[in-house]
């Protein structure tokens, strides 16, 4: 029984796997997927009602002879899960990464340790997508157990994910004196920390992304962040720091089906500018290189900080809606689309091995601001024209007064 709040730790972790270990199968499904949170299960139903995106893993639970639900574990409890249990014992260990048409195949002569890969949720979009993607990842493992069971096989299951899908709010409020109006509620800190690239012993390059995906024509997702940030599974040899230009390499090795390998370069250099007598970091370019063949170039806009700093935005991409853009080059570039969520990257004056101070591309003048600064402008307008109108209007010189004689006015006057 757990309390309310409380987040398994990696020890506790430990401790309520080890009947899995213990029990006469020794058959493990590890169902991977790139984030999840226990309210998905309660909000994904909820608000769309017509469909039951988890279905199959509701009535695997049900029908289990035993089942062990935990609402809250430490990331870095999953971020070391598939360590652990590969250290747990002698397993034949089995990576599925391609689901298409795919059949298990399951040698009951030896404990079995069968990593499934889920297709990663579209982040940073909306939920309907996220839907969508849980009800396949869904179907696909109720599709896995009911083939293991119409052979008769016994096999434990574990269903997780290596990052939260949904951010708790911060509820330390104890130590605060006052609630500030208009005061914005802070997200939780890094589930994972920022990739690094070092020269000696020095830290030169950081780089983050709570979302770092591709889209290659238009058809073929590919979602790098825990390749990058989780389980580190990138090369970084290829990258350059120096005092002025410093270029970030990412080499992935199959990333997808169809795509043997693909890297990845953010080219940055350190200027100084006689307008504001100091040195600016800029990100220069961004290229993408298929298969060692194919190059993709973007120019890049608005990417740019004082050199002690480091910067910040909440979107960069190839769409035209996000702050900073990525904007094709050449045509090659033009078969790639590139989603970034949350991006912080550091390639000059690193300092403690740790992000500085963030210049942010969002400025001051927001188009919200510009709104209202045009409303405003145009309400003021309206009613200096009233008060003009108002101050013009004049009143008769002369009154008839009723007793008298009638008022008599010349059509000279």
């Amino acid at each position: 029984a757990l309390h309310e709040g409380h987040i398994v730790s990696a020890q506790e972790l430990t401790v309520l796997l080890q009947p899995v270990f213990t029990q006469n199968s020794r058959n493990l499904i590890l169902f991977l997927q790139d984030m999840l949170s226990i309210d998905d299960f309660t909000y994904l139903n909820e608000s769309y009602s017509d469909k039951k995106p988890f279905q199959n893993i509701q009535e695997i639970l049900q029908s289990s002879p035993s089942s062990l639900v935990l609402p809250a574990v430490d990331c870095e409890a999953t971020r070391d899960l598939l360590s652990f249990l590969q250290e747990s014992g002698d397993w034949k260990l089995t990576n599925v990464t391609h689901l298409d048409d795919f059949q298990l195949e399951v040698n009951t002569s030896k404990p079995n340790l069968v990593v499934v890969q889920l297709q990663p949720l579209v982040s940073g979009l909306n939920e309907i997508s996220m839907l969508e993607a849980i009800t396949e990842n869904d179907k696909i493992i109720g599709r896995l157990t009911m083939d293991l069971q119409e052979r008769g096989i016994h096999f434990s299951v574990i269903y997780t994910a290596v990052r939260p899908s949904r951010i708790s709010q911060r509820t330390d409020v104890v130590g605060k004196l006052r609630r500030q109006l208009m005061a914005t509620e802070e997200e939780d800190t890094l589930s994972y920390p920022p990739l690094n690239v070092t020269t000696g012993n020095t830290i030169c390059i950081l780089f983050y992304a709570s979302n770092f995906s591709l889209k290659a024509n238009s058809s073929v997702f590919i979602d790098l962040t825990n390749a990058t940030f989780v389980r580190q599974n990138v090369d970084l040899s290829s990258s350059h720091c120096s005092d002025i230009n410093t270029t970030l390499s990412l080499k992935y090795t199959k990333p997808v089906n169809g795509i043997s390998s693909l890297e990845i370069r953010f080219l940055m250099s350190n200027k100084f500018y006689g307008s504001s007598a100091r040195n600016w970091s800029t990100l220069d370019s961004v290229e993408i290189v298929q298969d060692e063949g194919k190059l993709a170039k973007f120019n890049v806009s608005v990417i740019s900080a004082p050199a002690e700093y480091s910067f910040h935005c909440q979107l960069v991409g190839t769409s035209n809606l996000y702050p900073a853009r990525l904007i094709p080059s050449n045509n090659e570039a033009k078969n790639w689309d590139v989603f970034i969520s949350r991006l912080q990257i550091q390639g000059f004056n690193i300092e403690n091995n740790q992000f500085s101070y963030a210049s942010d591309c969002t400025g001051f003048f927001t188009p919200g601001i510009w709104m209202g600064l045009v409303t405003s402008i145009v309400l003021l307008w309206i009613l200096a024209y009233g008060i003009h109108m108002i101050m013009q209007l004049t009143t008769n010189s002369r009154f008839d007064d009723p007793k008298g004689p009638a008022l008599s006015v010349p059509q000279t006057e």
